[in-house]
């Protein structure tokens, strides 16, 4: 059998879990993770045992519904490559696009620093993905980050060496008010908090819902932005003179959210994604 052939044999399995469009995609990824190639360089070759034996892993893990990115651990984010495993989300591109809006707004001077280093905070950094993110494109920032999850933490801190990155992480229940006073003062406070509201699993897909970890997902649907107030509270004691938060958002909460900010005293701004969704805020003071 050569890679075209298996290409194909992976392709027709796969359409049991993905749309059409959806399977080509991950099958072409598994042939080229496997074969060291890219899949038109592949194609004509053969195959040997040893790869088929591992693909037919792979895909055995895949037909469960299992996530690519955790079957293959690994996922790419902002052009840097990270590991990921069922104690982190998945790295997704509407939070590339937040990260986008920092990187481009801390390069086009909105912050200036004179006396020390511009300073970050991630709070639920998950896989690290947003502040070595940050860190790989604006070197001369001091970025810290939290989370509560120990395993996350060490999934970060993992990412962060393979990266080159100098990250402060910190295992942190943020929700827990009495331990923001063992954390600084930053120019910029950055989330993509646990959204979804607990009603909402009904709609979503058994790759999400089976594997990526429901602390980082779901919250209460009677307190749906209780993430959004906590980080707002404690950008009022902790946000510098002329800071800002970025976060992402529950596209169907924009406007309550939106609301939230400002009536602690932000001026907010309201970013739809790449698809038209209301994904992204930036709250000034």
């Amino acid at each position: 059998m050569n890679w075209q052939e298996q290409y194909q044999y992976l392709r027709e399995a796969l359409t049991a879990v993905h749309e059409t469009s959806e399977a080509e995609a991950i099958a072409a990824l598994l042939a080229e993770h496997v074969g060291g190639k890219k899949l038109n360089q592949l194609k004509a070759e053969a195959i040997t045992d040893d790869e088929t034996q591992r693909i037919n892993q792979l895909l055995q893990q895949l037909l469960t519904h299992r996530p690519l990115q955790y079957v293959l651990n690994e996922a790419w984010f902002y052009g840097l490559k990270f590991e990921v495993n069922e104690s982190v989300l998945i790295p997704r591109p509407e939070t590339e696009e937040l990260v986008d809006w920092i990187i481009k707004e801390v390069r086009g001077k909105k912050y200036e620093v004179r006396t020390a280093a511009l300073t970050l905070l991630d709070i639920g950094t998950g896989s690290g993905c947003i502040p070595i993110a940050l860190k790989k494109n604006l070197p001369e920032a001091d970025v810290s980050a939290v989370d509560v999850c120990s395993e996350a933490l060490h999934t970060a801190t993992t990412n962060a060496v393979n990266n080159e990155t100098d990250i402060n992480f910190q295992l942190l229940d943020f929700l827990d008010e009495s331990k923001w006073n063992d954390l600084g003062n930053y120019n910029i406070i950055v989330s993509n908090p646990p959204y979804i509201k607990t009603t909402e699993a009904t709609s979503m897909s058994k790759h999400v819902l089976e594997f990526e970890p429901h602390k980082a997902l779901f919250v209460p649907d009677e307190d749906a932005l209780l993430f959004y107030r906590k980080i707002a509270d404690f950008a009022l004691q902790h946000l510098q003179p002329n800071g800002a938060v970025y976060v992402e958002i529950n596209q169907q909460l924009g406007k309550e959210t939106v609301e939230l900010f400002q009536q602690k005293g932000f001026t907010v701004e309201l970013r739809k994604d790449m698809s038209g969704n209301e994904r992204m805020i930036k709250a000034s003071l």
